[in-house]
């Protein structure tokens, strides 16, 4: 095998600019901010023992409308009833932080949020 002769100093990766680096993660932080913010607007709806509850929750967790069918509500078994209340609000909670992940993972673009780059952002990420 022929050596190869070194002409030259090798190649260096281009170097960052602090200053446009700066400028992506302010932008990133600003996208962030007004994607949290129109989080509050949108709202998901969950049903739960089947159709019979109807939770209504917005992006950030705050609960809008719970929904109730008279046929279940049996003052000979309020126990079934509180029960599924509690199913169906932590299953609108859940449905709801997922959509709010997603919405952040879309701006981030999967970027680890939890270490330093989410305090730097201002703890936007750290959902």
């Amino acid at each position: 095998m022929a050596k190869r002769s070194f002409r030259g100093k090798p190649k260096s990766k281009p170097k960052m600019n602090p200053n446009n680096m700066m400028a992506q993660v302010q932008k990133m932080q600003q996208d962030m901010a007004a994607a949290q913010d129109s989080l509050a607007d949108e709202i998901v709806a969950v049903t739960a023992g089947g159709g019979a509850i109807t939770i209504e929750i917005t992006g950030h967790q705050r609960v809008q409308a719970i929904t109730l069918n008279p046929e279940v509500v049996d003052p000979e078994d309020v126990e079934m009833l509180q029960d599924m209340l509690v199913a169906a609000v932590n299953q609108a909670i859940e449905q709801s932080q997922a959509m709010a992940a997603q919405r952040m993972e879309g701006l981030t673009g999967g970027l680890d949020l939890g270490g330093g780059l989410g305090d730097l952002l201002g703890g936007l990420g750290g959902m």
